[in-house]
């Protein structure tokens, strides 16, 4: 597996170099968000860790840009930990976050989970079909397709995200049951990453994001998908 780390800080590439090398990654790096593009489309990596703060083009202009042409997982790293720059990070297309300093530990923990969730759909261990109230997924493809006939492309986590939620309709789903089965590791602050990951679903298959008919917050507990 092929990771390319990307931040401007060379003790922390240095470090995190080490660190994926140790456990057998094979690691490309950059400083730069200009250099980072490029790379992705001549030395194809698996994974992208990203720090956000970074001069000239920084990390969140390059995941936007990152999510127009794929779907590659996106680890974001930054020494801005405050809950809503975290927010935001996973709102432009980021699959996780982590603050700094982390723990060595931590980092590879995240990164297992990721690439064993993209191991899983490269070697077809993917999710069944499921059609319910009209919206058809197909794991082939991580495509929604709506009632209306709309084909609507999702990142691997998205549609776990979606096909758990779809697969128990009607019920809902706790912060921890849904973070648990999709991202595969513990983390406290749950319920933050899968609202925002909520949050971009919202924008791809309801009319009305800010008034959703399908993905619907249960206060207090999670969120279920109304088949109804």
């Amino acid at each position: 597996m092929r990771i390319l780390v990307v931040d401007d800080d060379p003790p922390s590439v240095k470090m995190i170099g080490f660190l994926l090398r140790e456990e057998g990654y094979t690691v490309l790096t950059t400083n730069s968000g200009p250099d980072a593009l490029r790379m992705l489309n001549e030395e194809m990596p698996d994974l992208v860790i990203l720090d956000v703060m970074m001069p000239g083009m920084d990390g969140l202009e390059v995941c936007r840009r990152i999510r127009r042409i794929t779907d590659l997982p996106i680890i974001f790293l930054s020494a801005k930990g405050e809950m809503a720059d975290r927010v935001v990070g996973l709102d432009v297309g980021g699959d996780d976050y982590l603050p700094k300093p982390f723990e060595p530990a931590e980092l590879l923990a995240r990164v297992r989970a990721v690439m064993r969730r993209a191991e899983a759909f490269a070697f077809g261990d993917r999710l069944n079909q499921l059609t319910v109230a009209g919206v058809h997924l197909d794991p082939v493809n991580n495509v929604a397709v709506l009632p209306d006939g709309r084909q609507v492309y999702l990142t691997p986590i998205e549609f776990r995200l979606l096909h758990y939620l779809i697969s128990n309709a009607g019920r809902a789903l706790t912060h921890d049951q849904l973070f648990a089965t999709v991202w595969g590791y513990d983390y406290d602050g749950s319920a933050n990453l899968v609202a925002a990951h909520m949050r971009r679903l919202r924008r791809k298959i309801e009319e009305d994001p800010s008034n959703p008919k399908r993905l619907i917050t249960v206060r207090g507990i999670g969120y279920r998908f109304a088949a109804d």
